[in-house]
């Protein structure tokens, strides 16, 4: 064979080696790019679901603080309610003993010899509610059998 053929061929057969190469690098390096596009579009995704759950909760907090507000009102007005109603039973003409002040009743209940404390608590400090109801005190306690 001739030189100028096999330089020729040698020619070739990098040009085709270099095409293959160069084809195969622009592969996997088009792999990465399109694996690094689909992450981008993934993020983008949820970068606009966490935007409308941010908005999401704005509005629900939004929300809350206008219940709030409307509760606050509402007890402010029942507490008007209630201030002009004992306003208006302080003020009638005769009291009757059962309209009487609340404590005078509690007074006169505990004041009274017949009533006596219900069983389900403990006369004193040693009943059945206190922490040493049922334990029996021994004065000498029983020693383990020596061997």
């Amino acid at each position: 064979m001739d030189e100028s053929k096999i330089n020729w061929m040698l020619a070739i057969a990098s040009l085709l080696a270099g095409i293959g190469i160069g084809a195969l690098g622009h592969h996997l390096l088009n792999a990465g790019a399109r694996r690094t596009q689909k992450l981008r579009r993934l993020l983008a995704e949820r970068e606009r679901e966490l935007a409308s759950l941010k908005s999401g909760v704005d509005d629900h907090f939004s929300e809350l603080a206008g219940l709030a507000e409307s509760l606050r009102r509402d007890s402010d007005t029942l507490m008007q309610h209630l201030e002009k109603g004992a306003e208006r039973l302080n003020s009638l003409p005769h009291q009757t003993p059962g309209l009487a002040a609340p404590t005078a009743g509690i007074e006169e209940a505990t004041a009274s010899p017949q009533l006596k404390a219900p069983r389900d608590y403990a006369d004193g400090s040693g009943g059945t509610l206190s922490e040493e109801f049922g334990l029996k005190e021994d004065k000498e306690l029983p020693q383990p059998p020596r061997y």
